[in-house]
């Protein structure tokens, strides 16, 4: 989509400038989200990591507007702008703010949750979710700076695998008929969430750099398990 767009940018034009702010909100949401699982993992205390995650946060959403702006300054002096382009970039800006949101979710969980995380068989799941959505930013950030295609594909295949993870922690927490109190439960049921959510728009922020304008937002759905192959699980 607007991979081709990037990649002849020339230094100084204004969609240039909304494309490095863009990075910049990516990167700030991939700080963010590891700031918030120090404090989840204990690692940091969460006194001394809220003041610069809130703030980072409002960052986000000031260079949401910058380049908000920046992609109309962009189309209103260049009539033969690539508008499919300038689009996908105004979309998956948006990605990148919600991510920051769920980042910030994230955080809350540790700042709120006072328990430990001491049941393996979601706690362990958890912890292989959190890894590989931290390393999912890293591949998705590289993908936007070469304009890969190749690269993209493979993150959405690694954020489709994590989707795939989280909801299998979360229908087994609905399934299990042993006792967990509910405030873990809540804890391990946000969380799986959260991920999901950070992974799904990192996604999206992928398909922008080859799928059609019409394809963001969306993802295509798994198909259902039959009785016969939840039995054989």
């Amino acid at each position: 989509m607007f991979g081709q767009l990037i990649a002849a940018l020339k230094s100084g034009d204004q969609f240039n400038t909304a494309f490095a702010e863009f990075l910049q909100m990516v990167e700030a949401s991939e700080w963010m989200f590891h700031e918030a699982n120090d404090v989840l993992r204990g690692k940091k205390r969460e006194a001394d990591v809220a003041d610069a995650l809130y703030e980072k946060d409002k960052d986000i959403n000031r260079l949401l507007r910058s380049v908000r702006a920046g992609i109309l300054t962009h189309l209103s002096v260049n009539p033969v702008a690539d508008i499919p382009g300038c689009l996908a970039l105004m979309s998956v800006a948006k990605d990148a703010e919600r991510i920051g949101d769920y980042c910030k979710n994230l955080f809350e969980v540790g700042r709120y949750y006072e328990d430990d995380y001491s049941i393996e068989r979601y706690h362990e799941p958890l912890e292989a979710v959190r890894k590989h959505t931290g390393e999912l930013f890293g591949a998705v950030r590289e993908a936007l700076e070469k304009s890969s295609v190749k690269r993209a594909k493979s993150s959405i295949k690694a954020a489709d695998r994590i989707r795939g993870e989280c909801d299998a922690i979360e229908e087994t927490l609905l399934r299990d008929l042993r006792e967990v109190p509910t405030h873990v439960a809540v804890a391990y049921s946000l969380l799986a969430r959260h991920y999901k959510r950070v992974a799904s728009h990192l996604a999206n922020i992928a398909t922008s750099i080859f799928g059609r304008i019409e394809d963001l937002d969306f993802r295509k759905p798994k198909k259902a398990a039959t009785d016969s192959e939840h039995k054989t699980k």
